[in-house]
């Protein structure tokens, strides 16, 4: 679980239903970052309601950061709660790719170094 996790809505009110539904969905995504780095993410939450031509629009922006790198996400939908799972969505395959990139730099060396010492098929 993220350990620090700040929710706050901009133009509205957030409920409880609404943070504990946030704190489920977004602060569970640490199992997706290293282990050596899970310590040092905290993650922005900003809750938003907006007017675009007569219609009510509810935005969800994530700001998550991670060491290295600092990952956002916005999503504007007609529920928040639909928001906040398309951003749940996005932010996970961010984070698959930050683990590829972050989690065992050692690993990509050795493979790197197997293939290049390998003998050649055509001789």
């Amino acid at each position: 679980m993220i350990k620090r996790l700040n929710i706050s809505g901009i133009a509205m009110e957030v409920d409880k239903n609404l943070g504990k539904y946030v704190t489920k969905k977004i602060g569970r995504l640490d199992r997706f970052i290293p282990r050596n780095k899970r310590a040092n993410v905290h993650a922005d939450v900003k809750l938003k309601e907006a007017n675009a031509k007569n219609k009510k629009e509810l935005i969800c922006e994530v700001i998550l950061h991670v060491p290295h790198e600092v990952i956002t996400v916005k999503e504007a939908t007609i529920s928040m709660y639909a928001a906040v799972d398309i951003v749940e969505t996005k932010l996970r395959h961010q984070l698959k790719k930050y683990k590829e990139l972050h989690s065992n730099p050692r690993l990509h060396q050795r493979l790197l170094h197997r293939l290049k010492h390998m003998p050649d098929p055509a001789e």
